[in-house]
């Protein structure tokens, strides 16, 4: 089948070269000419594992390629997948700009019948209305539906979360509409969840809010096992054979952060309160994320007089592993902190987000190519980020390079007995 797709995101490009890989004749549409050139070129805008390979693979085989003439990409494609972002606004609601522009300019340029797909994370009722704009706008005399198709990637593992799904949700008003995706998805040979375009659209935000609600749990919860001589690590245990708990997301740390679970919470958190009703559940854990990313900060002010002049490590930068991505990255939160009470010595690394980081601050803190260079002589050290290039440091490093061995981890990498046998002075999130 004829796809475009229009974004290149983590949503858009993702989604573009799987249906490639599956077959289908595939064009990714994005504004920025030198993205394309980027994109044509066999390199990926984004780190994400396995994507480059594909990209490469796919438009070898002529099977996918991208462009910014959006007038020629929707002209003739069955179907139109819109993966533009929709970033927070100030009160938390979604901003809906870039999905308006693009079923503009889908209506004013298709020319025979056409499916438009929106995987974007958008609020429920969003589907109804782009719908409705689109035929308001249409110049030929041609049959367009709307459908809701929203993504569940885990960054990092995107590529991966696509090919080996575990549903695929359609949201359609019509048996054309849904067939067609069925249709769409076929190669994919994954479960297929078919609602409507509003259940949809929620089951987006539920199922993220959700997880969300889940991580935020075990933070509060690792924050009392502190107070009260438990480990949540064994708490944590002891949950995941329950099958109604389950083992995943139990991990309790500084806090969660990326593109979806903060920018969805406050989303459905808006929404709920646009009809009147309060999601108490969710504003909890919107509440509970915020204060757990500067945690170990506040225990690092309990411990020290300052931090003006002391060699501060910050290992990762980034919101997790596998990913550049900085959204919401704890990491953020707390150098902007560091920085706000006279550091002036911090030395970080991340494997690969030092880059996105330099365009927060280019000079006001020094980047190293290695996590020893960091360490060497630090007084202080802050681990933010579980890559496996910091979990590869070993207790004992720690004693030899650091000029006091304080370390404050985020992530629980290390057990505090070694940590405590290496004569490192640790400190952790609920241990």
């Amino acid at each position: 089948m004829k796809i475009a797709v229009a974004g290149t995101g983590y949503v858009g490009l993702v989604a573009g070269v799987c249906f490639a890989e599956k077959g289908h004749q595939v064009m990714c549409v994005d504004v920025d000419e030198n993205k394309v050139k980027i994109m044509k070129g066999g390199h990926s805008p984004i780190y994400e594992e396995d994507l480059e390979e594909l990209m490469i693979k796919n438009y070898k085989a002529g099977r996918l390629d991208y462009t910014t003439d959006y007038k020629s990409a929707y002209k003739t494609a069955d179907a139109i997948f819109i993966g533009v972002g929709t970033p927070e606004m100030p009160d938390g609601s979604a901003n809906l700009e870039y999905i308006a522009t693009v079923s503009r300019q889908i209506a004013e340029n298709i020319e025979h019948d056409c499916l438009v797909v929106v995987k974007s994370t958008v609020p429920i009722g969003t589907n109804d209305k782009v719908e409705q704009f689109i035929k308001d706008s249409l110049v030929h005399n041609v049959k367009v539906e709307v459908a809701s198709n929203p993504e569940f990637l885990s960054q990092g593992r995107a590529v991966k979360d696509t090919l080996e799904a575990k549903r695929i949700v359609i949201g359609t008003e019509s048996k054309y509409a849904e067939d067609m995706l069925r249709e769409i998805y076929k190669p994919f040979n994954l479960p297929i969840v078919s609602v409507s375009r509003r259940s949809a659209e929620m089951i987006k935000y539920a199922s993220n809010d959700f997880l969300a609600l889940k991580i935020s749990y075990m933070n509060d919860i690792a924050n009392l096992c502190e107070l009260v001589g438990a480990n949540i690590e064994d708490v944590a245990k002891g949950m995941s054979y329950d099958p109604r708990i389950g083992s995943s997301f139990l991990h309790a740390g500084i806090g969660y952060g990326g593109s979806c679970f903060p920018k969805d919470t406050k989303a459905l958190k808006y929404l709920s309160k646009q009809h009147g009703y309060r999601l108490k559940t969710v504003e909890a854990a919107v509440d509970v994320n915020e204060e757990q990313k500067t945690r170990l900060l506040k225990k690092a002010k309990e411990r020290l007089i300052t931090f003006k002049d002391l060699k501060i490590a910050v290992l990762g930068l980034t919101f997790k592993a596998g990913t550049d991505d900085l959204r919401e990255a704890p990491s953020i939160n707390n150098i902007k902190a560091l920085l706000e009470t006279g550091a002036n010595k911090i030395y970080a690394y991340d494997p690969v987000g030092m880059d996105n980081f330099k365009k927060l601050y280019p000079t006001q803190i020094n980047y190293v190519d290695n996590p020893m260079e960091a360490l060497k002589d630090a007084n202080v050290c802050f681990i933010f980020t579980e890559w496996n290039q910091i979990k590869e440091i070993k207790p004992e490093d720690y004693k030899k390079l650091m000029k006091t061995p304080l370390v404050y981890d985020g992530r629980n990498i290390y057990n505090i007995e070694e940590m405590k046998k290496n004569k490192v002075e640790y400190y952790s999130i609920g241990r």
